[in-house]
């Protein structure tokens, strides 16, 4: 099902996460967990882009509002094995380079 003011059969998904808290603060500790609502545009044949920033959430309702113009701003996106990790050891990319 396509969305309204997406091109073609793009569609929007949402995912929603918890951060949580221990407070230690009273007798008994007490776990405090929010909500992070993750909206995402997934379009055929091109990958899944997270558009959380460019969209308006009530947090109250949990409505999503997709502005119109959203789908013209370039979201850049990669296919996960495009992706590599930048937090490796710097000495050990430095001996592997080596090599």
């Amino acid at each position: 099902m396509a969305s309204e003011g997406l091109p073609g059969k793009c569609r929007i998904s949402e995912i929603l996460q918890y951060t949580c808290d221990v407070d230690t603060s009273g007798p008994t500790p007490e776990v405090q967990c929010f909500p992070i609502p993750r909206i995402f545009r997934i379009c055929p044949g091109r990958p899944t882009v997270e558009i959380t920033k460019l969209v308006n959430v009530n947090m109250i309702t949990g409505e999503v509002e997709v502005p119109a113009d959203a789908c013209d701003v370039p979201v850049q996106g990669k296919p996960w094995r495009a992706i590599t990790r930048c937090n490796r050891d710097p000495e050990a990319v430095s001996n592997k380079q080596d090599q």
